[in-house]
């Protein structure tokens, strides 16, 4: 093992704490290597009471998270790669793109200490971030069409320590699927059984907690998607209003 890895890691525990480290060791490993990147984008620190969380802070969670699912199941699979690539380049370019994937190789490989992990975004984190994060994990499982139960005991391990509902966490995966096998009660987060009040008063508690303004501080493509997520919500609500001749 180089000690330019060692190094990497040294400094990202001291400034990052565990997310840090496994950024920093990854980030290490360049150093030793002829063919290393020539820098790292991004920059900040986080915020304990969650409310400086950079879009740098926001990717790495992303990097050591997007680990932790893949590797679940013991297998990594090209769809799963796929999906991420995809998604990084979207959100963050395709030359930022090529670095990250390098970093999430080398995370792969790594054991990742997911209490500590999660222990640290809940901290730095607000809860808008924390689910916006969580979807895109969910997303992961999701891409191969079969969602395997190791990787889903992990994404229900996150979703507790982000300090989501068990109704947040079905309403995740009910976004993924495709509208006609999907109860629009799942993604209200709500039951079936609630009367047409209850269910105009979750759609208003929803257009508060999705509001993409509350992801504004991730960038640009993170509000684009919270906006993509909440008009499947509200076209779940409109199906409910017409089902029952609402109002």
């Amino acid at each position: 093992m180089g000690i330019e890895k060692w190094i990497g890691a040294g400094l990202g525990w001291a400034f990052g704490g565990p997310i840090g480290a496994l950024i920093g060791f990854s980030v290490g490993s360049w150093l030793g290597n002829d063919k290393q990147p020539k820098r790292l984008q991004g920059g900040g620190s986080y915020d304990t009471r969650g409310r400086r969380t950079t879009v740098f802070d926001f990717k790495a969670s992303l990097l050591v998270l997007t680990a932790a699912v893949m590797k679940a199941d013991g297998k990594i699979l090209k769809s799963e790669l796929d999906y991420v690539k995809r998604f990084f380049i979207q959100n963050f370019g395709t030359e930022e793109t090529k670095r990250d994937m390098l970093m999430l190789r080398d995370l792969l490989k790594k054991e990742i200490p997911l209490d500590d992990v999660l222990n640290q975004v809940r901290r730095a984190m607000t809860i808008a971030n924390r689910r916006q994060l969580f979807y895109y994990l969910v997303g992961i499982a999701t891409a191969d069409g079969h969602v395997d139960e190791k990787e889903r005991q992990v994404l229900y391990q996150i979703s507790n320590y982000f300090g989501l509902s068990i109704q947040e966490f079905n309403s995740a995966f009910a976004s993924y699927k495709p509208a006609s096998d999907v109860s629009p009660y799942t993604l209200l987060e709500i039951e079936s059984s609630a009367t047409n009040e209850e269910v105009k008063k979750a759609y208003r508690k929803l257009a508060r907690k999705y509001h993409p303004d509350l992801v504004a501080n991730l960038g640009p493509a993170q509000v684009k998607s919270a906006e993509d997520h909440f008009k499947k919500m509200k076209n779940a609500y409109e199906d409910i209003k017409k089902m029952r001749g609402m109002r």
